[in-house]
């Protein structure tokens, strides 16, 4: 059972998330202000769902606001699918997308999914120079300090070094991490993996290689 922070102005969305959600045992907190979450105790919640187009603070600004503070998996509830869009909210922290309207099953799959990835049991760590990956406590440090990587920076850093040295593709990252079913494409795997050299690179790490016209490797 996890404890899922839904956001959505429209209280019916929040009644159907609840009444779906709950036969899994999940609590859900609702929420039909945003304004009020940047001042919430966010680390006692597993997940969050987040409404993209909320009157007076929407979707991304809020997520770009509590993301720092955050380190859960957080997934968009949201009718725009341009690409655009999807690269702005995964830029911004975001681990997924839920479309409008969405169906019970699906919405189902992808809740179990993520929570699934964050709890793996893991008991090793791996170290690469300065870099090292605690699997246990789903943490990346350099030089023995951590850097703060959403989920999916962080699996996607985790999935490349499991295997270094080896090339693999957008779309073998983008179905490891996120599950066949992600709404995710190319690009956002590519804004993924630059936030994370980003992070990375101001620690004095620089562990992702681009080969290009292929993918990303963890350098040896």
């Amino acid at each position: 059972m996890a404890r899922i922070l839904a956001i959505d102005d429209e209280r019916a969305i929040l009644d159907a998330l609840a009444r779906v959600l709950g036969r899994d045992g999940h609590e859900i907190v609702k929420v039909t202000d945003p304004t009020q979450v940047p001042t919430m105790d966010l680390a006692n919640f597993d997940l969050i769902l987040c409404d993209v187009m909320m009157p007076e603070l929407d979707g991304f600004e809020l997520v770009r606001q509590i993301r720092p503070s955050f380190d859960g998996p957080i997934l968009f509830l949201t009718a725009k699918v341009a690409e655009e869009d999807a690269v702005t909210g995964y830029g911004l922290g975001a681990d997924d997308y839920v479309r409008k309207p969405f169906g019970a099953a699906e919405l189902r799959a992808k809740v179990t999914a993520h929570l699934r990835r964050e709890r793996r049991p893991h008991t090793h760590a791996l170290a690469f120079g300065t870099v090292r990956l605690d699997l246990g406590a789903r943490e990346l440090a350099a030089a023995g300090e951590p850097i703060a990587l959403s989920p999916t920076e962080y699996a996607i850093c985790e999935l490349l070094a499991r295997h270094p040295g080896q090339v693999m593709s957008r779309a073998q990252i983008r179905e490891a991490v996120l599950g066949w079913d992600s709404g995710a494409d190319d690009a956002a795997i590519s804004m993924q993996v630059s936030r994370a050299r980003k992070k990375l690179a101001a620690a004095g790490a620089d562990p992702i290689a681009t080969v290009w016209g292929m993918g990303y490797k963890w350098q040896l």
